[in-house]
């Protein structure tokens, strides 16, 4: 049974700072027994990241849609799990406002760190929520969980336009703003005609961050889990891709040459 302390431990033993901006993709099942369960672990990370960033998804792709457009961000439950779900729930967290792939902050600048979003027209897009994280050099965690759930690179390939990622038209949503009013805004969702999960392709990628050492594995409980610098993994993705531009989907097996 894992106490929030045993927790705060193990956030220092990856080599994250108090001052960091920590993004965390995660599996509450992953890490086991936890004396106080999801609220504990949110608990460990609020409190160790005392003068920096927490930053956690709470997508709701899955629901909405051109029948369920209106997206309220007090209301509309996240897709991607309890830790989701209960995190913008908490005092002071943030939530931003875009329709399919809002994130939710607490610390450092959260307000200013989710402003925006309702302006965007894709899901990760350039300057916005996830392309901020190489701004703030951000960590992020995937907790018991691999690059399949790295949102991350999802912004990648919209920074560096890879094609074939978007449905040909955007679909129309209504977004509930602060004060009440809808507004509308129009988003393109992910789309690829030959797989119906683009993040998929990539777990290719894996390799190739560890051996060019911006990720590395670390454990959170009993979840083993991948902590990545933002930065690096823009860096090397882009290398990758440099040499091919759709290489994720077109290739089975990405050549090791190619990000040595």
């Amino acid at each position: 049974m894992y106490t929030k302390q045993d927790l705060k431990n193990m956030i220092k033993e990856m080599g994250i700072d108090s001052t960091d901006t920590v993004f965390i993709h995660s599996s509450m099942k992953s890490i086991g027994e936890v004396l106080g369960g999801a609220n504990t672990v949110l608990d460990s990370f609020m409190e160790y990241l005392v003068n920096g960033l927490l930053i956690i998804p709470t997508h709701t792709w899955k629901s909405m849609s051109e029948s369920h457009n209106e997206y309220d961000p007090s209301k509309e439950p996240s897709c991607v799990g309890i830790l989701t779900n209960l995190f913008m729930k908490k005092e002071g967290v943030i939530r931003s406002l875009h329709p399919t792939h809002s994130v939710a902050a607490y610390g450092n600048d959260s307000i200013e760190y989710v402003k925006g979003e309702e302006d965007v027209a894709t899901p990760c897009a350039v300057g916005g929520c996830y392309d901020r994280l190489r701004e703030r050099n951000a960590k992020i965690l995937l907790l018991g969980v691999n690059h399949i759930r790295n949102t991350f690179i999802h912004c990648v390939e919209e920074i560096l336009q890879v094609p074939n990622r978007f449905t040909e038209k955007p679909v129309l949503f209504k977004i509930v703003m602060p004060d009440g009013s809808l507004k509308e805004s129009h988003v393109y969702r992910h789309y690829n005609k030959t797989t119906a999960h683009i993040s998929e392709a990539y777990t290719k990628l894996e390799q190739a961050f560890y051996d060019n050492n911006v990720a590395k594995q670390v454990k959170f409980g009993d979840a083993v889990c991948i902590l990545c610098d933002a930065n690096g993994i823009f860096e090397v993705t882009k290398k990758v891709l440099s040499h091919q531009i759709n290489c994720l989907m077109e290739l089975d097996e990405i050549p090791k040459e190619w990000w040595l």
